[in-house]
């Protein structure tokens, strides 16, 4: 029984993180569920080295994952053709743990779309891009069907309403199965 929800995606670094990490959270207390969000971490990283912030912030972040019954990963495009790495990384972990693996979408663009390919099916450098009508790189939607699912809502609008619209939308599906 899923009872806590791994919050993934490059949410965390929105101007409105905080608010959108809370709005995420109640959305899941609607639905019975407890999100646990990246941002959850009261950590003191003041008088660390950047390097091992970012070490501390992974541990924390893998803490909650490992409380975590599943996860629901906001695979939308970022900084590039596709999804956040960190988020991938996440996916990754829990699919590893055998915990479901949610996610959604807000691009209306399949990954080869995103790419630019001079020659159909290759990049600029030559190199073959996935040509397989999926929303982002195959081990990323793959993570996603053995227990949990992905949703694709057309339309690029990413301000705060339409991801909350798709998450709530993973929710309700989640709740149905």
């Amino acid at each position: 029984m899923i009872k806590y929800i791994y919050l993934a995606g490059p949410d965390v670094f929105r101007p409105t993180a905080k608010a959108l990490g809370a709005a995420k959270k109640k959305l899941c207390h609607e639905f019975g569920y407890s999100g646990l969000f990246p941002l959850d971490n009261e950590l003191n990283l003041e008088q660390l080295t950047p390097l091992n912030a970012g070490l501390e912030i992974y541990h924390a972040n893998i803490a909650l994952m490992n409380q975590a019954d599943c996860i629901i990963a906001n695979m939308t495009p970022f900084r590039g053709a596709g999804m956040d790495q960190g988020t991938a990384f996440e996916m990754g972990y829990m699919a590893a743990q055998q915990k479901p693996v949610w996610g959604y979408t807000l691009s209306n663009k399949n990954y080869s779309e995103r790419i630019s390919q001079p020659l159909p099916g290759e990049d600029k450098n030559g190199q073959m891009v996935e040509q397989f009508d999926m929303s982002d790189n195959l081990m990323m939607v793959g993570s996603t069907t053995p227990k949990g699912g992905l949703i694709q809502l057309l339309g690029d609008d990413l301000n705060d309403e339409s991801h909350l619209n798709a998450f709530r939308n993973v929710l309700e599906r989640m709740s149905a199965s």
